[in-house]
């Protein structure tokens, strides 16, 4: 047996050596069953219980409610049945119907029913009878009431900190015993790892070590978070939310054009600690903020690049059901959404009400309409600060046409001869097309223009010179993507419509330039069945493009237009790309061009030149223009013409030359959606769904209108103080990422089904904390780290081991793995080899001679992937690291707040037989050996404080000795055992396989 799972004769001695008890690692955990509470909690003790058991027939899906009986309300839960009896009669179980049936022994009379495979435990059905006798009080879930201060904390001393006060309240509430603090080798370990991803260096352990001063540890956690290797660790979490990935997955595993500039993005984000909710309005509406917020060292726009986490879905190539892949695509979009920021799972309604939380079906698809009004792009990255640039540019241009008109206004046209003019414009006959959109007259009509390429306008009435700067005429209206000049971005897009004939035409010209029609917002158009949908533009001269659209009648799309074009759905656009557009339209069989009108907007020659002047003409006036500058009735000789000519044709905008794209969003048109029956989008409500957000968490009831998708509403929605989850969400996952379990332990789900709040006060304490601190992250990580509570040691006291076998309320600091990232950061550092450099593309992912399949790419990454950061590594959907995987990253498909932490074989197999492993095993060999004052007791304390973050005991050398000599009787040494590189490279592969390198003690 070859590869992976191959261990060689040293590494079966390895193994055999390093045989260590786990049971420090993973005690034993006793079952039992807490008393019942004195006074039994809705929230606490019987919702969880109706949740699980009874809310699948019982609950807030009416599609699926049994007997008519609801019972996660007060009222459905009280009402009278036909009988005239209740579920439940508050004060007295002996008359509730409920307790009758969860005690009855008859199949047919007993709840929940045997088919269901649910069972009340004992326990449960007395809390059920003791809540009712005490007066079944009902409560609102407590996920969706506002987080309160507690009244607890009016009691602590002043000097005492509140976090420390509102744990240890619960320790003493369950009779725990605390740890004391653990030393400072172990401190500063925990806190470089959790702050940064990587160990403390030799040199970090001894300033701190030998700090005495007070405020020792606090100045080591200052400095820890203002590392900009803080911004590394923290990213790397949160891309697990938006599931992160390059590409796309499934068949050829596509590029995600510029993802690695999201992760930048979030980096930056972190280490300039963005405050909170101005993070998640950048996300939600980065595109759509009207004051975005700007890189200041190069003058980007920092917020539109969180919207790449909307594209970060996987990309089925050719579907046949095209609606069914955009459905499922906004889907994930809901989800990841949804339990990122408010950790929910809304997709549950997607084909019926939620089953166990007041998420309606209604609620699912009204956030579907605003995912479905937006579009997905090609943004420009590094534009930036020349947006501005073009403007200026533009507006410039257009005041070229103040003094040709006060010329123009100056000279005295013939009234007569100016109604001759108007006699002379001729008809064009309409054959009774569909128009989508004709900009041969002054404006876009209700197109989209996103980018600077296009304006809002058309080029109608632009002056032309020719080369001896004379003025020669005026533009005809067309849109165009160089105003300014060629190489500027633009997109010009036409609102949804239902296709309902044969064929689309679009009338064009252009360099490197492309029109797609866009089917139910796919972008991953290719052949088999899609392909004709992109056609490419490279032509002078305007053509005709026809697209048969025949058999996709009734489907909605929308036209997109570009300078630029994409080569296996990575957009490109030459320095020279340019493209120029006079009509859209649809018809069956004959193409014919639309009809303009010939009605001048001016009765007299000065109006006409006026509304020139204001931007206000017609193509009708155009042509009058133009036929008086021929017959010279206006002058094109104007003083001083030349400057003017040259003035007007610098207007180019100079390129930049390494200009680079992320797929991004734009806004699309607001367009509501019905819901989809029983999820599928073949049989649609006869009503559309407003868009909104959650009705549990709308208290204004506002309903997001206007022509955008209503983003940037939904936004505010999230971000609003009185929204009860939001800020809950985020403190919580702060906890769990320094404590290894989140206050509540499901972070992305605070729903139902997820767990209860192990200490509510200390939760809504952080939340409302939070908030006041202006949403600072780094606040409240700061806030948490200088606790007691964070500096315990791992070593459990016996009665709490006993008491508390989870270590749920953190009488000791929990042992946790590290990620798979950190381990490989881990290995690099403990080598010497970490590259620390920050940003850019990402190293190629190393694919290994098993790693087979669709997409493989052509070129494969080094082994130790440059000694790059594990976050600086490419994410291919098709091709993931298996280190990565075997160590618990996540598949990149939902959200993942929270990572599965497995302990199997194939793990200690990567140690013992990934080339890499060994790879930094021979590097740190060869560095230590480097090191020529070292003895061998120094050697051995090298390796530990590099690795362990701590000195080596008296024993422990001792074993190193004794292993060392048997590896070189291995290798064949037969003197100077402590010089052979090969014998030190097998000892520090032993130090990697301990459990003390990839835990947090």
């Amino acid at each position: 047996m070859r590869g992976l799972f191959a261990m060689n004769r040293k590494a079966v001695v390895i193994a055999g050596l390093l045989v260590f008890s786990l049971t420090s690692f993973f005690g034993c955990q006793e079952k039992f069953t807490p008393a019942l509470p004195d006074k039994v909690d809705f929230n606490y003790d019987v919702r969880p219980i109706l949740a699980q058991k009874c809310f699948l027939c019982h609950g807030p899906d009416a599609g699926s409610r049994k007997a008519n009986l609801r019972l996660d309300t007060y009222e459905g839960a009280t009402a009278l049945s036909k009988e005239g009896t209740s579920a439940i009669t508050p004060g007295h179980a002996d008359k509730s119907m409920m307790v009758f049936r969860i005690n009855h022994k008859d199949p047919a009379i007993t709840m929940p029913t045997p088919e269901s495979n649910l069972q009340l435990t004992p326990r449960e059905r007395a809390i059920i009878e003791k809540w009712i006798d005490q007066g079944a009080e009902w409560k609102q879930y407590w996920a969706f009431t506002p987080p309160v201060m507690p009244a607890k904390l009016s009691k602590k001393d002043p000097g005492e900190n509140a976090i420390d006060f509102l744990v240890d309240q619960k320790i003493s509430e369950y009779d725990l015993k605390v740890s004391p603090e653990a030393d400072r080798y172990t401190l500063i370990r925990r806190v470089s790892f959790l702050l940064t991803g990587v160990q403390p260096t030799p040199g970090e352990i001894r300033r701190f070590v030998d700090d005495k001063s007070a405020n020792a540890y606090e100045n080591m956690v200052d400095r820890y978070l203002a590392s900009s290797q803080y911004g590394e660790r923290w990213a790397r979490h949160w891309m697990d939310l938006v599931r992160y990935a390059e590409t796309k997955g499934h068949e050829f595993d596509y590029t995600i054009s510029g993802a690695w500039r999201y992760r930048d993005y979030l980096i930056r984000a972190f280490n300039s600690d963005v405050p909170y909710n101005q993070l998640v309005r950048e996300h939600i509406a980065g595109d759509l903020l009207t004051k975005p917020r700007i890189n200041p060292a190069t003058g980007e726009e920092e917020s539109r690049l969180a919207t790449a986490f909307y594209v970060m879905t996987e990309g089925t190539h050719s579907p046949v059901d095209v609606q069914q892949d955009e459905a499922d695509r906004i889907d994930n979009m809901i989800d990841v959404t949804s339990k990122t920021f408010q950790a929910l799972t809304i997709s549950c309604a997607r084909c019926h009400d939620h089953k166990f939380d007041p998420i309606s079906t209604k609620d699912y698809y009204s956030l579907f309409g605003i995912m479905k009004s937006t579009r997905f792009s090609p943004v420009p990255a590094n534009l930036g600060a020349e947006t501005n640039k073009i403007f200026a540019a533009r507006d410039a241009k257009n005041a070229v046409r103040k003094p040709i008109a006060d010329a123009w206004l100056s000279h005295t046209v013939n009234k007569a001869s100016f109604a001759s003019f108007v006699q002379r414009l001729e008809p064009k006959k309409d054959d009774s097309l569909v128009v989508i959109g004709d900009f041969r007259n002054a404006d876009l009509q209700d197109w989209k223009a996103d980018g600077p390429g296009f304006s809002n306008r058309t080029t109608l009435g632009d002056p032309l010179f020719d080369n001896n700067h004379q003025l020669v005429g005026l533009e005809d209206g067309k849109a165009s993507s160089r105003i300014i000049g060629t190489g500027v971005f633009g997109a010009l897009r036409s609102p949804d419509f239902v296709i309902n004939t044969n064929n689309i035409g679009v009338r064009v010209m252009g360099r490197h330039a492309s029109v797609r029609v866009i089917l139910n917002n796919f972008q991953l158009i290719s052949w088999p069945i899609y392909g004709g949908m992109d056609q490419r533009v490279d032509t002078s001269k305007w053509i005709n493009l026809t697209f048969d659209v025949s058999q996709w009648k009734g489907q909605r799309a929308y036209i997109e237009i570009l300078p630029g074009y994409n080569d296996a759905h990575v957009f490109k656009m030459p320095p020279d790309a340019f493209v120029d557009v006079q009509y859209a339209i649809a018809f069956n069989i004959k193409w014919a061009e639309p009809s303009l009108s010939v009605s001048p907007s001016a009765a007299t020659p000065q109006e006409l030149v006026s509304n020139w002047r204001q931007l206000r003409s017609t193509s009708a006036d155009i042509q009058l223009l133009n036929a008086m500058l021929r017959s010279s009735r206006l002058p094109r000789k104007i003083a001083p013409v030349a400057e003017l000519a040259i003035q007007h044709n610098n207007f180019q905008y100079a390129h930049l030359d390494s200009l680079q794209f992320f797929n991004g969003v734009y806004d699309g048109v607001g367009s509501d959606n019905p819901v989809y029956i029983r999820g599928s989008h073949k049989d649609r409500s006869p009503d559309l769904v407003p868009r909104a957000f959650l009705t549990a968490l709308n208290t204004k009831k506002d309903r997001y209108t206007g022509g955008g998708s209503g983003r940037r509403q939904l936004a505010e929605s999230i971000v609003d103080p009185s929204n009860p989850l939001t800020a809950r969400v985020m403190v919580n996952r702060i906890w769990h990422h320094l404590f290894g379990k989140g206050i509540v332990e499901t972070v992305d789900n605070f729903g139902m089904q997820g767990k209860l709040p192990s200490n509510p006060d200390l939760l809504d304490y952080l939340a409302i904390q939070f908030k006041n601190d202006n949403y600072s992250i780094k606040k409240t990580i700061r806030s948490i780290l200088l606790t007691e509570t964070f500096r315990r040691s791992t070593i459990a006291e016996e009665a709490s081991r006993t008491a508390d076998p989870t270590n749920t309320y953190l009488s000791h600091f929990p042992i946790q793995r590290l990620e798979a990232e950190a381990i490989r950061d881990a290995l690099l550092a403990a080598s010497g080899k970490l590259d620390t450099t920050m940003y850019g593309p990402p190293v190629k992912a190393h694919i290994t001679s098993f790693m087979n399949g669709r997409g493989r790419p052509a070129e494969s990454g080094p082994v130790d992937g440059n000694s790059r950061r594990s976050i600086y590594m490419e994410v291919r959907r098709n091709f993931l690291d298996p280190m990565m995987t075997t160590f618990d990253r996540p598949i990149p498909f939902t959200s993942f707040g929270k990572r599965t932490v497995t302990n199997v074989p194939s793990q200690s197999l990567i140690l013992l037989n990934d080339p890499f492993v060994l790879l930094e095993a021979e590097a740190m060999a060869k560095n230590m050996m480097t090191q020529k004052s070292l003895d061998f007791d120094g050697q051995i304390q090298w390796i530990y404080m590099r690795s362990f973050g701590r000195p080596a005991k008296a024993k422990e050398i001792e074993e190193a000795k004794l292993l060392i000599d048997k590896l070189a009787k291995l290798n064949g040494v037969k003197k100077d055992a402590y010089k052979d590189v090969n014998t030190w490279k097998d000892y520090i592969h032993s130090v990697f396989n301990l459990k003390e390198f990839i835990y947090l003690m």
